[in-house]
């Protein structure tokens, strides 16, 4: 994946997946991990649920629009286990993106359609995505995304 300096005017960020096909990153949403964690700790049961609170945001805030959950990576650092398991530690940033890019379809109009996908992934730091992640480089946009009429 490649971050792009020139992109369109409207876009945060244009990357090239390893299929070749450009998709550009329309919304970005951050959120801290556990910002909102004040009793327990990190473990399997909380962030499973952090994860679906996630996922069905993501459902939310573009209806009709596929979403894909890149799995986190896990870690399990030697701290003592409490009564939900053990730790188990998601990385710092959840995140939530919109991405468009041309049609599936190349019968469809490719002004009137756009292919979009929206994707929840998690990373140490709040930045745009760049080449560091194979995970959003892999996206396997013809299967993952889907076809919509473009905003006017």
């Amino acid at each position: 994946m490649q971050l792009h300096a020139k992109r369109p005017a409207l876009a945060l960020a244009r990357l090239v997946l390893a299929s070749g096909r450009p998709v550009d990153l329309a919304e970005l949403r951050f959120s801290s991990t556990y910002g909102d964690l004040q009793d327990g700790y990190p473990c399997k049961p909380l962030n499973d649920l952090r994860i679906r609170s996630l996922l069905h945001a993501a459902e939310r805030s573009r209806p009709g629009t596929p979403v894909h959950l890149v799995p986190p990576r896990r870690e399990y650092p030697d701290q003592y286990a409490g009564g939900l398991g053990p730790v188990e530690v998601l990385p710092g940033v959840a995140c939530l993106g919109t991405f468009h890019s041309a049609a599936l379809d190349p019968a469809r109009d490719p002004v009137a359609y756009r292919s979009r996908l929206t994707v929840v992934w998690f990373q140490s730091t709040p930045r745009l995505p760049s080449g560091c992640e194979p995970a959003l480089r892999d996206l396997d946009w013809a299967v993952l995304a889907r076809d919509a009429p473009a905003p006017p």
